[in-house]
């Protein structure tokens, strides 16, 4: 997967249509809203777009240069929001941040994103801006429906399982290390009732004492006879 925004310029058919979706791996369109400015990170507004929602990424294409269009992955959209602060942005929006390749990330020093080179793997921000804010909504729950439809992978699934125990895992832990730092109190805490193993064993011992009283008493019969 190649993290980040990029260039987008497949259309279908003489190349003013929708744009051309990965259906042989189950891409499919979820929404078609035209009237959508783009913005990205702090430049200038992009105006005139129809903005593309399918169950894989976020694709804008302009309706004025028909050789113009970027495109996302959900897996890259690390945050989106419905931005209706002015102090924010001046009109309401569609917000979201977008994960970049760090290895082509130099430092905010020498961003690009406000000079007149465009790098589109250094955006962060995208803005997309529908020419009627009651959509708002609407486009927002479609992208939550696609973010829940595309999850982070866990590279270290494998290695997080290993961490992971069941309450009688974790109750059986707890108590080993109970005994083993109070040797005295192990019968007690074996089964959580030291009162009663405590009583058991008064009980095996005075057994143990009347049973020696008992043979001492026989052993002095014995002797007498």
């Amino acid at each position: 997967m190649v993290l980040g925004l990029r260039n987008f310029t497949e259309r279908t058919g003489d190349g003013i249509g929708q744009p051309v979706l990965d259906t042989d791996n189950g891409e499919e369109l979820m929404c078609v809203q035209p009237g959508v400015d783009i913005v990205l990170a702090n430049r200038t507004r992009e105006s005139h777009g129809t903005l593309y929602v399918s169950n894989k990424q976020v694709i804008w294409l302009s309706d004025v240069d028909k050789a113009k269009g970027y495109a996302v992955d959900f897996l890259s959209v690390s945050l989106h929001a419905v931005s209706t602060d002015p102090e924010a942005y001046p009109v309401p929006c569609i917000y979201t941040q977008i994960e970049t390749d760090p290895d082509g990330y130099e430092s905010d020093n020498s961003d690009s994103e406000c000079s007149d080179t465009l790098d589109l793997s250094r955006i962060r921000e995208m803005r997309l801006i529908p020419s009627d804010p009651s959509q708002l909504d609407s486009l927002f729950e479609v992208f939550c429906e696609c973010a829940e439809l595309n999850p982070e992978p866990n590279e270290e699934e494998g290695e997080e399982h290993e961490w992971i125990f069941s309450a009688d895992q974790m109750v059986d832990e707890e108590e080993a290390d109970y005994i083993s730092q109070n040797p005295a109190h192990a019968i007690g805490q074996s089964n959580g009732d030291h009162d009663l193993a405590h009583t058991v064993l008064q009980l095996r011992i005075d057994d143990e004492v009347f049973e020696d009283a008992e043979e001492m008493e026989h052993d002095k019969n014995n002797t007498r006879n």
